[in-house]
């Protein structure tokens, strides 16, 4: 061990984690197939001794084959262990990640709750809405003077004429309105 090296990060130690469990896990997989294959061959050796009658060679061979096939059940139960372990690590790292990314989104709405002051907000939503209120009166204000300048009998004349055709467009007839409202009042 290098006592000058600087100690990993989590990243860096799960990394190093999944290489090594990954190996690992291979080793126990080659493993298996050394033994599946060293099975077959005791399989037929078992079998050609049986032919023969070696009744005692055959009972050796055959207690042979039920120690490798317990060898192979345990690396097979290790290998199962070492899945296990290798997507138990990969949760981890996972939650780790959505940790890290709630603790930087809590930081940045820190940030923006201490830039936004409440009472500083509201009063920017007060001053905006006395601000529009008086503009839309200057703009009323302007409008009518501007109406009142122009005031020109057939100017309104022709916006009454446009206001009916659009009326009429639509099906509403301002006429029979009218004199029915005349009649109604009197």
């Amino acid at each position: 061990m290098n006592i000058f090296s600087k100690k990993p990060n989590a990243k860096e130690a799960l990394r190093e984690s999944r290489r090594e469990l990954t190996h690992a896990t291979r080793g126990i997989e080659k493993e298996i197939s050394a033994l599946q294959s060293e099975e077959k061959k005791l399989v037929a050796e078992i079998k050609r001794t049986a032919k023969t009658g070696n009744e005692t060679a055959t009972k050796v061979l055959a207690r042979q084959l039920i120690r490798l096939r317990q060898q192979i059940a345990n690396l097979q139960g290790s290998r199962a262990q070492m899945r296990g372990i290798a997507t138990h690590t990969q949760a981890i790292s996972a939650q780790s990640s959505v940790a890290a990314g709630m603790k930087g989104a809590t930081k940045a709405m820190t940030a923006m709750n201490k830039q936004m002051d409440p009472a500083k907000q509201a009063k920017v939503m007060q001053d905006f809405q006395r601000q529009s209120a008086q503009m839309d009166m200057t703009t009323e204000m302007m409008s009518d003077a501007i109406d009142d300048a122009i005031d020109d009998d057939e100017a309104e004349e022709e916006t009454e004429d446009l206001t009916n055709q659009v009326l009429d467009e639509i099906g509403i007839d301002v006429a029979s309105q009218d004199l029915k409202e005349k009649y109604a009042l009197a």
